[in-house]
C-alpha cells in the first residue's frame, strides 16, 4: 500500500479491477479542514483519462509494472502485433490502450510494460526518426518567416514540416506532442 501523499506523475496502482497510471498530482488545503489529493490518471486497461480526488491519509494498493523489449510486427483495426526477440513469441496488444500508437513503425524495437503477463503500455522515446514518402516541393522565395507544410511519413503519420524539406529525408518528430523537431 502506498500513502496517496506520495503519488507523482509515473507511478501506478490498482484500484478493484483497474489499473492506473499518474499523469499529474495534485495536493489542495483549504482552511481548517483536510487536504484532498486531485491525480490525472489514465486508466491502463481501457485507455480513458480520468480524475480521481481522495483525501489525505487514504491509501491506494501500488503495482510494479516490468518492462520488456518487443519489436513491432503490424497492427490491424483493434490490435497491434509485437515479437519478443529473444523467444520469437507473439503478443496481440488491443490499440486502445497504447498511447503513440501514431509513431509505431514496422520492425522498430519498443518498450512495452506488462503487469503479471498483461500487456499494458507503450513506452516511446521522447524523438524518433522517421522517413518523409510524401510532401509538395518548397518553392523558392516562399520563406521570409515560418512557413511549415504537411507531410506523410513512412508509418502513415502526417506531420508539418518546413519547406525545406523533400520526399526521402529523415526527420525526427517529438513523440510528445507530434510535432517535427529537426532533420535527421
Amino acid at each position: 500500500m502506498i500513502s496517496v501523499n506520495d503519488l507523482r506523475a509515473g507511478i501506478t496502482f490498482e484500484e478493484g479491477e483497474n489499473i492506473f497510471k499518474v499523469l499529474s498530482f495534485e495536493h489542495i488545503k483549504m482552511g481548517r479542514g483536510s487536504a484532498n489529493i486531485k491525480v490525472k490518471v489514465k486508466n491502463l486497461r481501457s485507455g480513458a483519462t480520468t480524475e480521481k480526488g481522495y483525501t489525505n491519509g487514504a491509501f491506494v494498493k501500488d503495482i510494479e509494472l516490468q518492462k520488456k523489449e518487443f519489436q513491432f510486427l503490424y497492427k490491424e483495426e483493434q490490435s497491434a502485433y509485437f515479437m519478443d526477440p529473444v523467444t520469437f513469441e507473439q503478443k496481440q496488444v488491443p490499440l486502445k490502450t497504447l498511447t503513440g500508437k501514431k509513431f509505431l513503425k514496422e520492425g522498430e524495437v519498443v518498450s512495452l510494460e506488462f503487469y503479471q503477463d498483461e500487456a499494458l503500455d507503450l513506452i516511446l522515446p521522447p524523438k524518433i526518426t522517421l522517413k518523409v514518402v510524401d510532401t509538395t516541393p518548397g518553392v523558392k522565395g516562399n520563406s521570409a518567416s515560418n512557413v511549415y507544410k504537411d507531410a506523410q511519413l513512412e508509418n502513415g503519420m502526417n506531420v508539418r514540416v518546413p519547406l525545406f524539406v523533400n520526399i526521402g529525408e529523415k526527420i525526427v518528430v517529438d513523440t510528445r506532442e507530434g510535432n517535427y523537431t529537426k532533420r535527421a
